[in-house]
């Protein structure tokens, strides 16, 4: 007798949410911040904004879907099967990046614990075995993961939260007025630097939809994770890493490997600076634990609807996609040996701003959809024309952040995106060619 896999509650997947834009998303901004210096706090603001504004159109979007397969799902409804295939193939490019940053930040936080200076070299292959690991522990399951990311997220929260609240303590004003704008940028250019890198920080809020298939009650319970995990999490950014700017001297934030760990030996001691690191790691692992268990996720509902290969599909006693799982990891293994840099810094960099880039293009896909959504549900004309002005600010947000991120990661995922294209209509026509033949020999 076959036994149905137990789903995730909404306290599971709001803090799933959490975990994956706080568990990871936060830890290495305050060094990457630095290089603009805390003018960024603008940016910070516009961030938020834009990141609440499409948190809740995915909340509508979560509320009138009609589709299974997550923002697959949504795309679908305006832009049919293509629009469906390429918001996963986009979201699943982007996580798979974006997985390796989050393992090169836990990598990086490892070493200054351990106090020890990697090579490039040495970090890629840490930075592998931890990605196999984290994939290997979701063979466990769907409420396996949601456990487990319930506890190693506190190791990023409890840092964050202390220093949001009494790290005003030795907040001094000096400090933070001297990192104003190190480089004396023109405030649009400042701006545009740092809003890739806040917009990282938010990436995941869209989570709760690509895990719509996982979760109980999904239409009532993804928009509710979707809007509470984002709004949590803005308020704790914009605190935390403004009061660290006011603590530690911007140019220590810039080299840093561990700006959390090393703000803790300006507020207490390089023992309790050490504990943070190491819960830093364990939450940064637990982030990556929940994004690997996203990303099989949505090559596992694309492949159920024709997607991707089938072998992405099937899943074991546990409902995990195991081979699936095994063939994202030999991707993201060479991924991570082929950006593989000298510069922690520059490595993650580069890898953030690919992320961003290519995780928008569902974004936009998934927001153009909303109303088709809405008038499928039989809503009003009239609500629909007023939530078409917010759609419209969303498209905006997203294709300046899209800009902001710099030409080469346009380029970068312009191709990414481009082969999948290729990939869908070359399969789409041999599909077609085999149906027309198989017709033939039946007539």
């Amino acid at each position: 007798m076959k036994t149905t896999a137990k789903k995730m509650s909404v306290f599971q997947l709001t803090t799933m949410v959490a975990a994956n834009m706080l568990g990871a998303g936060i830890i290495m901004l305050p060094t990457n911040l630095a290089q603009v210096g805390t003018i960024s706090v603008l940016s910070w603001l516009v961030t938020a904004v834009g990141a609440l504004l499409l948190a809740y159109i995915f909340a509508q979007a979560g509320m009138f879907s009609q589709k299974q397969g997550g923002m697959g799902g949504y795309a679908e409804h305006r832009f049919g099967k293509t629009g469906h295939f390429m918001a996963s193939y986009a979201y699943s490019i982007s996580l798979i990046i974006a997985n390796i940053a989050i393992a090169v930040s836990a990598v990086g936080y490892g070493a200054a614990f351990f106090g020890v200076d990697l090579n490039a070299t040495q970090t890629s292959q840490v930075t592998i075995v931890l990605l196999w690991f984290a994939a290997i522990l979701n063979f466990r399951g769907n409420r396996f993961t949601g456990r487990l990311s319930n506890m190693t997220i506190w190791g990023s929260i409890v840092p964050v939260l202390l220093i949001g609240t009494i790290g005003w303590y030795w907040f001094d004003p000096s400090i933070y007025w001297a990192a104003w704008n190190p480089n004396d940028l023109p405030l649009y250019d400042a701006v545009k630097q740092s809003i890739s890198l806040t917009l990282w920080g938010f990436l995941g809020f869209e989570s709760a939809a690509a895990n719509a298939d996982a979760v109980e009650n999904p239409k009532k319970n993804v928009p509710i994770a979707t809007v509470a995990g984002t709004l949590a999490v803005a308020v704790v950014y914009i605190l935390s890493t403004n009061v660290m700017a006011g603590i530690v001297p911007n140019v220590d934030l810039l080299n840093s490997n561990a700006p959390f760990g090393l703000t803790f030996v300006y507020m207490f001691n390089d023992t309790i600076a050490n504990i943070v690191m190491a819960a830093m790691v364990i939450s940064c692992f637990g982030a990556l634990l929940c994004w690997q268990f996203t990303l099989s996720r949505v090559f596992k509902s694309a492949a159920e609807h024709g997607y991707f290969p089938k072998i992405f599909a099937r899943v074991n006693s546990k409902d995990a996609p195991v081979r699936g799982v095994l063939i994202l990891l030999a991707v993201e293994t060479l991924l991570t040996l082929f950006t593989a840099s000298e510069s922690l810094r520059e490595q993650f960099e580069i890898l953030v701003n690919l992320a961003v880039v290519t995780n928008v293009v569902p974004y936009v896909l998934c927001i153009l959809a909303v109303p088709t959504m809405m008038r499928m549900a039989g809503v009003a004309e009239s609500r629909i024309k007023r939530s078409n002005y917010l759609f419209g600010i969303g498209v905006l947000y997203c294709l300046y952040a899209i800009y902001a991120c710099g030409f080469d990661a346009m380029v970068g995922s312009a191709v990414a995106v481009s082969i999948g294209l290729v990939i869908y209509v070359l399969r789409k026509a041999w599909d077609t060619r085999r149906a027309h033949r198989l017709q033939q020999s039946i007539d």
